[in-house]
């Protein structure tokens, strides 16, 4: 499941129309709205597939050891292409990047469809990513230029509610599709299904530009998006070195320490490493949220696998729970009264993620059920429903009007980065504690060796997601 929330971009607001009548799928808004919803939905099902597909092609491919840097990758240049969307938005309108998005997206599953290696596969992940985040902000700027400021809210809300139903189906088709297809048609068949969406959504929204004001081309900020570059390009290098594992990986993870440090500086409110008090803290915990929660998730469908013998299918239907469990937590932030426990829900949301990634190492002890991991993601995505949604409404509130794009693009960099950092550890810790090795052994084995390097992720992030609770309490101004 995505985090992504409103970007950076500035949409021009739509004049009020006195013509206009019925919601979202009145007859003004139904083709556009069943067009953008169409392809969030594809992006959902995509993600909830890889996830179902990924030990299979991974082990097919010889590339267990490259097994977490095929999810970090995509995050890696999903940085770049944010920032790079959203000014491109800025200059000429969202048509532009969400049909180039698009384009780039198919073009990267293919890639990973069709990939002899697993280096080949992870370079098809990483233009997804360049993908991904093109679309994804451009999505949110059609919204706030097409529908009037009362719509808004039902359109993020189906955003949300697009996820419910691949995170039913998805692990099914792409369980199913493994196993009798292979799992190279999980990538290859998506980009045709791509079409009917473009088809739906493409008259409609060229209509809609039409009628909304002529964008003055504002200039790319030309720092910002070095900053972007830096940053997507330190973590890639940070993750190259810990691939290495040796005394001449330590020159590319110092050149990628020495690139992200000042990019994240940048691109962050002031004080946010550090967790200064209210903002600052607030947009760091969506990043240790994001990444702590997605770096256990990455893994949970290997180790299920591996080692306790599950089919493709049944492996990725153990994190289902997890996607539904999400939209409880977040309509339960959201009840009349709840404001005023705002910081608790961060900090028991943040609990109960710690309580469900404990719990799903518990089956790498062979006599606990394997359904016990299914119920700890259950847990987990109520503590992730509650932190993430809360945190969003705190740095809305935390934000004057002048800076509220400029904070919901921090919001969605440090989501990225949380990913970025804590996916790429995680496969460090797996690679150097033999994990990737011992898996690939035998196709279709249940393993006993890897079962440490699981229990190490696991603990780590747990204590990640302990980290998050405790600091927490600082989302309040001094």
């Amino acid at each position: 499941m995505t985090t992504a929330s409103p970007t950076s971009v500035d949409a021009a607001p739509t004049p009020p129309d006195p013509t206009d009548s019925g919601g979202v799928l009145g007859d003004r808004y139904r083709a556009l709205t069943l067009g953008i919803v169409s392809v969030v939905l594809l992006l959902a099902f995509e993600a909830t597939a890889v996830n179902t597909a990924m030990p299979v092609a991974a082990r097919q491919l010889d590339g267990l050891g490259l097994y977490a840097f095929a999810f970090s990758g995509y995050f890696t240049t999903t940085l770049f292409a944010l920032v790079v969307s959203g000014q491109w938005c800025d200059r000429r309108g969202p048509l532009q990047p969400l049909f180039t998005g698009i384009a780039v997206f198919g073009a990267g599953l293919v890639v990973a469809g069709a990939a002899p290696g697993m280096w080949v596969f992870v370079a098809g992940r990483a233009i997804q990513g360049l993908g991904g985040g093109l679309v994804i902000v451009a999505l949110y700027v059609v919204v706030g230029r097409a529908y009037p400021e009362r719509l808004r809210p039902a359109v993020f809300a189906a955003f949300s509610s697009a996820w419910v139903l691949p995170s039913i189906v998805g692990p099914v088709v792409s369980g199913a599709v493994t196993q009798h297809l292979g799992w190279r048609w999980v990538f290859l068949a998506v980009p045709a299904l791509i079409l009917l969406p473009l088809a739906v959504m493409g008259p409609a929204l060229r209509r809609s530009e039409r009628e909304q004001p002529v964008l003055k081309g504002a200039d790319f900020d030309r720092r910002r998006t070095l900053l972007a570059g830096m940053a997507a390009l330190g973590a890639g290098l940070l993750q190259y070195a810990g691939r290495r594992l040796d005394l001449l990986g330590l020159l590319p993870a110092a050149a990628g320490a020495a690139l992200l440090l000042p990019a994240v500086l940048g691109l962050l409110p002031a004080g946010t490493l550090r967790a200064g008090r209210g903002l600052p803290t607030v947009i760091l915990l969506r990043g240790v949220a994001a990444g702590a929660f997605f770096a256990a998730e990455a893994f949970i469908p290997l180790m299920m696998v591996t080692q306790r013998g599950l089919s493709p299918t049944m492996a990725g239907l153990t994190l289902t729970s997890g996607g539904l469990s999400w939209a409880l937590g977040s309509w339960l932030q959201g009840r009349p009264g709840a404001e005023r426990y705002r910081e608790a829900m961060i900090r028991g949301g943040f609990l109960l993620t710690a309580v469900a990634i404990a719990g799903a190492a518990l089956v790498l002890v062979p006599a606990v059920p394997a359904w016990v991991a299914a119920v700890a993601w259950g847990v987990g995505g109520i503590g992730m429903g509650l932190t993430v949604a809360s945190v969003s409404v705190l740095m809305m509130k935390l934000s004057t009007p002048e800076d509220a794009g400029a904070n919901s693009a921090s919001l969605q960099m440090s989501d990225a980065l949380g990913n970025v950092l804590l996916v790429g550890l995680s496969g460090v810790l797996f690679s150097a504690l033999g994990g990737g090795a011992v898996a690939a052994a035998h196709e279709g084995a249940e393993g006993t060796g890897s079962a440490g390097a699981f229990a190490v992720i696991f603990l780590t992030m747990t204590g990640v997601a302990l980290l998050g609770a405790l600091v927490g309490g600082r989302v309040r101004k001094g």
